[in-house]
């Protein structure tokens, strides 16, 4: 007869082993035959929470909620390099959306998809207050010596069908007593649960009631009850707090993060400045640079994380953080050094290898890009994005022998149909490069079949059709590409062009107005524009 695990420690162990799943239903079996069992009550918790755990310091989505409730003012007129939230106040050191394609914000295309891009945006207000986490990310356990089975309270007891943990029962004055259970369960209140909010209402939170509250008299909805809105994350912080006396750093983090969560970032930052003067983590660090960003303080931010790497000299996260804020401010240069920066410290570091490789992709150096995504290759980083960067750096460094095949493997490893499209729209640029026409028209069609809201094959496929002599084709393209993609320059200004040549001069000077405001810099629609008030002058 094999002898069995006790199984506390088998439940321990898969959730060392990262098997998440497992782990609670073991829990759950043990807190059926023990319904107090602390121990397996923690460990549940850890469990569930670790399964929906997504690092805070990478995610910032700004939802529907933020952008209607949000009562911080900016400057309409910022100084050059100052600001975030204005496109085009800082274009040093890097090039231009003549070369490098935009965001509709206004800002260069990265060469790395954040966590903060990845998901829409939410759809209602319900979504935007209560967004699922669902991604996961490596964190260190604590570990606990000795096994000893502590009975817990009625509170505890939990029902099959029902929540793991029945909120409205919990007495937070008992949990903020026990740091160790306080800190479990205010993790899996946080990130399980999505409950932030608290029962103290201030100024601005009466302010969000009521607006919820006529929002859902307009709508004709159920009104959420006082106990839905309002819960319990934040008052079992601040109780866990009061009982360290003020003196626990991680508590004020929790703090500061469900201020954050909830938009108040003034308090946000009091808290976070407070726990960097108890106890200096390179997690405060991030936590508070991150409000400041919110806020709309680059240089502040910037101010922080250098501080942070007088603190802590040579770490990977601040040095990022300092070369995201210069890729966003648009000054690629110092973003540049400062990735390098990175790679000296950790020389396996995908974002900063994918920026780098795509500032020398768009600053007219494919063969040195080509290097560096051939790393990412290296690696094990094996997918439609790498590849399709591939084909495009070895058909502008004449490498033209590795190119298709490039691109037919990122067609292969294609998981939807954007990500197709782009590759079939990269594909029509090669065959324009060499001189096929209808192969580049077959690319951009394909390119539209799998996303009917691609602007650029649009734009592309109207400048195809202008030179077989369709001329209402392609102004038809044109005005697609522009309601579809209005912070582009070029079907605006394409648009203009052939509006100008056909004689319909009021359209062309709106469609070149039109572009100007997307790319003040360019020259030919300035002269365009010029041309076309000396003939209205004329008039």
């Amino acid at each position: 007869m094999g002898s069995e695990m006790e199984p506390l420690l088998l439940a321990w162990s898969y959730f060392r082993r990262r098997k998440f799943q497992l782990c609670a239903d073991l829990c759950t079996q043990m807190l059926e035959k023990s319904p107090y069992d602390q121990a397996a009550w923690i460990l549940k918790a850890r469990a569930l929470t670790e399964m929906v755990y997504v690092d805070e310091i990478d995610v910032d989505q700004e939802g529907i909620a933020e952008i209607i409730l949000d009562e911080n003012a900016i400057a309409q007129v910022p100084r050059p390099g100052t600001s975030l939230k204005i496109p085009g106040t800082n274009q040093t050191g890097g090039p231009s959306p003549a070369v490098r394609p935009v965001t509709q914000a206004g800002r260069p295309i990265t060469g790395f998809l954040r966590p903060s891009t990845q998901s829409g945006r939410p759809g209602t207000m319900e979504q935007a207050i209560r967004t699922p986490r669902t991604a996961y990310t490596a964190r260190p356990i604590t570990s606990s010596s000795g096994r000893f089975v502590r009975l817990g309270t009625a509170s505890m007891l939990t029902s099959p069908d029902g929540p793991f943990i029945n909120l409205s029962r919990l007495n937070l004055t008992k949990y903020a007593q026990k740091p160790k259970l306080a800190k479990a369960l205010f993790e899996y209140i946080f990130h399980h649960e999505n409950d932030v909010k608290t029962h103290v209402l201030t100024e601005a939170n009466y302010m969000a009631y009521f607006i919820i509250y006529c929002f859902c008299l307009l709508s004709e909805e159920k009104m959420l009850t006082y106990n839905d809105l309002f819960s319990k994350a934040l008052d079992l912080a601040a109780l866990s707090t009061e009982h360290s006396q003020y003196k626990d750093w991680w508590w004020k983090v929790q703090i500061g993060k469900c201020y954050y969560r909830l938009g108040m970032y003034r308090e946000a930052e009091k808290q976070f400045k407070s726990a960097l003067k108890q106890q200096e983590m390179v997690d405060t660090f991030l936590y508070l640079a991150k409000v400041y960003v919110s806020l709309d303080q680059p240089v502040t931010a910037l101010n922080l994380f250098k501080q942070g790497l007088d603190k802590f000299p040579g770490e990977v996260t601040l040095l990022c953080g300092i070369a995201r804020i210069y890729e966003e401010m648009n000054n690629m240069s110092s973003a540049s050094e400062y990735y390098k920066e990175v790679l000296k410290q950790d020389s396996t570091h995908v974002e900063a290898i994918a920026c780098i490789g795509s500032n020398h992709f768009y600053s007219d150096q494919p063969e040195i890009a080509l290097r560096f995504y051939r790393r990412l290759l290296q690696m094990g980083v094996y997918n439609c994005q790498l590849l399709n960067n591939l084909g495009l750096c070895c058909f502008y460094a004449q490498q033209y022998d590795m190119t298709l095949t490039s691109f037919e493997r990122a067609l292969s490893l294609a998981e939807n149909e954007e990500e197709a499209a782009d590759v079939w729209y990269n594909l029509g640029h090669v065959a324009v490069g060499i001189g096929d026409a209808s192969l580049a028209h077959q690319c951009f069609r394909l390119a539209l079949v799998n996303n009917n809201s691609h602007a650029e094959a649009y734009n592309n496929l109207a400048v195809l059709e202008m030179r077989k002599g369709h001329v209402e084709q392609a102004r038809a393209l044109l005005q697609t590409a522009s309601s579809l993609a209005p912070h582009m320059y070029e079907p605006h200004f394409n648009f203009a062009t052939i509006s100008d040549k056909i004689g319909d001069l009021q359209r062309s000077y709106v469609a070149a107005r039109k572009s100007e405001a997307a790319f003040p810099d360019h020259v030919d629609t300035q002269h365009l524009i010029t041309q076309l008030r000396q003939h209205f002058a004329m008039l």
